[in-house]
């Protein structure tokens, strides 16, 4: 039997995805997971894969075209199978039985084709101004048009153009879903700097060990964030047509910046994961983010969402919560700042962690002992070394 290309709906407020390009065409061989067409959604853009070995057959999307999501767009015929009279109908153009259109003939101007009178002089300084000379008023012999008629109609020089820059496709994804959990969800929003001694030691150490410079600060803010969602799975839960919905697993998404805009691929199951994996796995997300190769799985099913500008020199900032989950942490640098230790001033190695939370899942005493936990576990991390 044919196997249905259907496309995919990757979060709950997706209604269509727009087809970006098509990979493969009509009468192709692919195998099982040879990726056939890049897809828009209102997340990231991703390659769909096919679904089955044999020939891609009854393509009926077309490039830049949206597509309800669950609707076939495309078959794969097994061996030995033909193409069905439907396949065939949607792979090929509409046609009523109308003939084509006729061409459009505009009408001749009425404007005149006669020359306008003008000195060699004031065509050149009207071309330098991108001035019509038909369009001023000439003063010379028989309305001819002078030098000082153009001087007198150019208009003085105009300011330069400000700078324009292009929207592309995912970056105006990430605008519209921004403005709209801005617009749309209650923020509250919790600060606090904490010590990052231990943390910075159990970076280095797990560096020595492993012997490479791979495991991140984001990597163990990842392994504490799930231990902590652990511990308050109200953090962990999602806002749904009016109703609070809790999540069995602890998903978490990692904001990346890309060329195009900002994506957010997803760490699944992290509070399942040993160190070494969860760095493996957003080196891996963070590199196809970056590619534009993240597949559908990818970006679902996010529970909480991690953004890290400390890489940047941030010290602190205040990110927007990432809906419908509940909350997202913002982590600035860090950097050696004065505390007070047993009553003196020292400089300790400190970060900022800032905490944006949907009022209507979290309130705020929910929200600071979630803090308060994750906040112990960055100053003393020992439980969850290895």
């Amino acid at each position: 039997m044919p196997t249905d290309v259907i496309m995919p709906m990757l979060g709950m407020s997706q209604d269509t995805g727009k087809v970006l390009k098509w990979l493969r065409g009509e009468g192709d061989a692919v195998a099982k997971g040879d990726p056939l067409l890049e897809v828009e959604t209102d997340k990231v853009t991703v390659e769909i894969e096919a679904p089955a070995a044999g020939t891609l057959s009854g393509i009926s999307a077309a490039e830049g075209e949206d597509v309800p999501v669950g609707r076939a767009i495309a078959v794969v015929l097994a061996e030995g199978e033909a193409p069905s009279a439907n396949d065939a109908a949607a792979a090929a153009p509409a046609a009523d039985g109308a003939d084509p259109a006729p061409a459009v003939v505009k009408p001749p101007s009425d404007r005149s084709s006669r020359r306008p009178l003008a000195s060699p002089k004031a065509r050149r300084l009207a071309e330098e101004r991108g001035l019509r000379i038909d369009e001023i008023a000439g003063s010379g012999p028989n309305g001819a048009v002078v030098a000082a008629d153009v001087q007198r109609h150019a208009p003085a020089a105009p300011a330069p153009a400000p700078a324009s820059f292009e929207v592309g496709s995912v970056w105006r994804v990430m605008a519209e879903r921004t403005q709209r959990a801005w617009q749309e969800v209650p923020h509250f929003f919790l600060v606090r700097e904490v010590e990052a001694t231990r943390l910075e030691g159990w970076r280095a150490s797990v560096r020595r060990r492993a012997g490479s410079e791979t495991v991140t600060h984001t990597d163990l803010l990842v392994r504490l964030v799930a231990s902590a969602l652990r511990e308050h799975p109200r953090v962990n839960a999602t806002w749904h047509d009016g109703t609070i919905a809790g999540n069995e697993d602890v998903n978490i998404g990692l904001a990346v910046a890309a060329d195009d805009g900002l994506v957010v691929p997803v760490i699944a199951g992290a509070d399942r994961l040993e160190l070494a994996e969860i760095a493996a796995r957003r080196a891996d997300l963070v590199t196809a983010a970056r590619a534009r190769r993240l597949k559908p799985a990818d970006v679902q099913g996010g529970t909480f969402t991690i953004s890290n500008l400390g890489m940047f020199g941030v010290d602190a900032f205040m990110a927007i919560v990432n809906a419908p989950q509940a909350a997202i942490l913002s982590v600035g640098r860090i950097a050696q700042r004065a505390v007070v230790v047993d009553g003196a001033v020292v400089a300790r190695p400190t970060l900022v962690l800032g905490l944006s939370f949907d009022h209507r899942v979290v309130d705020g005493a929910a929200g600071a002992r979630f803090l308060d936990t994750l906040a112990a576990l960055v100053e003393e991390p020992a439980g969850l070394v290895r």
